[in-house]
C-alpha cells in the first residue's frame, strides 16, 4: 500500500471518533453478522464480511451522520459484501463434487445450499442483493420498494425473474 493511500486511510479514520464508531458497531454488528452468515453459510466468512462492512463505513470519505445509518443500510451492505465474497470464491473454485456426497441426506442438503450460493453469485449484484434481502433477511416487497425507491409491483416482478433464473441455474447443475 502506498504512502498516500495510508495517509488517506488515516485521515478518513480521524474523521470518526472511536466512541461514535463503537456505538455504531454495537448497534448494528449483529444484523450484519446474521445477514452474512445466512448468505455465506460459514461463520468465518460472516466474520470477514462483518469486518469488511465496518471498515468500509469507517473509511467512507463522505462520512454521513452515523446516527442516521439505519439497520437496513447495514443489512444491505452485508448482503453486498457477502455476494462479493461468494463471487470471488466461485471464480476461484477448486473443489469438484464428490458423487458419494450425493447419497447422504445431510451432505445433500449442504450441497444444495452450496449450489444455491453459487447460483446467487452468478446473478447481477443488484439482483442477488434483492433476492437475499427478501428471502434470507425476510424484508417485505413494500420494505424493499421503499428502500430502493421503486414500485412494489416492480420488486415483485424482479423477484419472480430472479427466482426463475436461479431455478434454471440449479437445473443445469
Amino acid at each position: 500500500m502506498g504512502t498516500s493511500q495510508s495517509l488517506a486511510n488515516v485521515q478518513s479514520m480521524a474523521m470518526t471518533s472511536p466512541a461514535r464508531f463503537t456505538e455504531l458497531y454495537d448497534r448494528h454488528y449483529y444484523a450484519v453478522y446474521r445477514t452474512a452468515l445466512r448468505v455465506t453459510g460459514n461463520p468465518a466468512d460472516a466474520e470477514d464480511v462483518l469486518q469488511t462492512v465496518f471498515l468500509r463505513v469507517l473509511n467512507r470519505k463522505d462520512q454521513p451522520a452515523m446516527e442516521s445509518m439505519p439497520e437496513a443500510y447495514f443489512r444491505r451492505a452485508a448482503a453486498n459484501a457477502a455476494v462479493d465474497l461468494l463471487r470471488r470464491r466461485a471464480s476461484h473454485a477448486e473443489t469438484e463434487l464428490n458423487e458419494a456426497s450425493l447419497h447422504c441426506s445431510t451432505e445433500n442438503s449442504s450441497l444444495l445450499k452450496e449450489q444455491l450460493r453459487r447460483a446467487i453469485a452468478l446473478l447481477q449484484k443488484d439482483d442477488a442483493v434483492l433476492f437475499l434481502l427478501r428471502y434470507v433477511e425476510g424484508l417485505s416487497n413494500g420494505e424493499l420498494a421503499s428502500m430502493l425507491g421503486q414500485e412494489k409491483n416492480n420488486i415483485a416482478v424482479r423477484l419472480h425473474r430472479i427466482r426463475q433464473a436461479l431455478q434454471a441455474e440449479l437445473e443445469r447443475t
